[in-house]
């Protein structure tokens, strides 16, 4: 029996050693990534004058959170804009939500349906601003990614605060970019002043009311723009100011020596007018008829009459209009001069003694794109100052 005992145990000693069975547990599946997307466009709502931006959080393809941004125009035609900003609840495809304009402060119902369909989204459903109920309808909406969606975001105001000269930005044309809180006050103090305010900055935009801050366009006589830039940079709200586009074109302007056209600090505008209209008188063949400055624009105004040669036996007359507008060549003291000329605009009219012939203007489409020709009036007044002229080309002073 013993020595079976010890056979055994010697059998067992013999055996290879076996390390514990060893249970791998299953990898534990990644959790979806979270990522923002956006449409920037729902077609079809508010009769397609609503700006949009839908945007949502989604881990994988489940919607977690959305926010619907909609800026439109408080009126049919109205340039005066409300928006609503509202954080919707969401189940499944269905988002929900109240709030309330910006700025009427009319309360705002949300309820819409979002279906995916392929590569893009449909919604369906209503939304109630106030008693108006709009119905949304919309198919064939494509989402952007972050970094697509802030691309578009940029906005240039078109602003220079030290332009180098005023060969991309224009003398008399100033920008200036303020919170909106501010701009009123803003505007009021402009009142009296010897300035213009471009119409068609004062609307506020839906790219302007997301942003807090409106550019307003300012028209003010060269030699002041200077120190009008410099007041307006200490005006509370303001987030940047300087020149911007405005009537110049640089095709059509001359620079020139200041010396012989300077009193004392200011340019002798009266004597400048004179010559140039002596110059336009022979390009254009016409008599020169009135000559003035705008006090507050700085842009000089030439009016010119000669015979019609439309229909001569009619005697009519042409009364052609000219622009212009003088200032240095670049912000601050220089030794140039630069005058822009606009391109003439010609009217014909009866002006001879007894009964008028009434006559219509109505150009055609393509009549409309076309300018009078000046008859080299730039190139001749070139000459007449010693000027130089812009050579697109080499982007410099010829």
């Amino acid at each position: 029996m013993r020595a079976l005992l010890f056979c055994l145990a010697a059998l067992v000693a013999a055996l290879p050693s076996s390390a514990p069975a060893q249970i791998k547990a299953s990898p534990k599946a990644a959790p979806p990534t979270t990522e923002t997307r956006y449409f920037t466009s729902i077609d079809g709502l508010m009769e397609g004058n609503a700006d949009v931006i839908l945007k949502e959080t989604r881990q994988g393809k489940t919607l977690t959170a959305a926010v619907l941004d909609v800026c439109y125009p408080l009126d049919k035609g109205s340039g005066r804009k409300d928006r609503f900003v509202a954080n919707l609840s969401v189940s499944g495809q269905t988002l929900t939500g109240n709030t309330q304009t910006l700025g009427e402060k009319s309360p705002v119902t949300i309820k819409l349906q979002r279906k995916p369909t392929g590569e893009t989204f449909e919604f369906r459903g209503q939304i109630t601003i106030g008693r108006t109920v709009t119905e949304v309808a919309s198919s064939d909406n494509s989402d952007l990614s972050e970094r697509e969606f802030q691309e578009n975001q940029t906005i240039d105001d078109g602003i220079t605060p030290s332009p180098k000269d005023f060969t991309e930005v224009s003398p008399e044309a100033i920008g200036v970019r303020i919170k909106l809180e501010a701009a009123t006050e803003l505007l009021k103090s402009l009142k009296g002043q010897d300035v213009e305010v471009s119409l068609s900055s004062l609307p506020i935009t839906c790219d302007e009311l997301r942003a807090g801050e409106q550019t307003i366009n300012l028209t003010t006589d060269p030699e002041r723009a200077g120190a009008l830039i410099a007041r307006l940079k200490s005006t509370p709200g303001v987030v940047a100011v300087g020149w911007t586009a405005g009537i110049v074109e640089i095709d059509r302007a001359i620079r020139f020596p200041a010396a012989d056209w300077r009193d004392g600090d200011n340019v002798n505008k009266d004597k400048l007018a004179s010559v140039v209209s002596g110059v336009l008188s022979r390009t254009l063949a016409a008599s020169p008829a009135s000559s003035s400055w705008n006090p507050t624009t700085g842009t000089l105004k030439l009016t010119f009459k000669r015979p019609s040669q439309l229909y001569p036996a009619l005697g009519l007359t042409d009364t052609i209009e000219v622009a212009g507008l003088v200032s240095t060549d670049k912000p601050g003291a220089s030794d140039r001069l630069m005058l822009w000329i606009g391109s003439p605009s010609i009217t014909t009219a009866d002006e001879g003694p007894g009964p008028k012939l009434n006559l219509s203007d109505e150009a055609t489409g393509e009549e409309e794109g076309e300018l009078p020709d000046d008859n080299g009036s730039v190139e001749a007044l070139a000459r007449e100052l010693n000027g130089q002229r812009w050579d697109a080309d080499k982007s410099a002073w010829k």
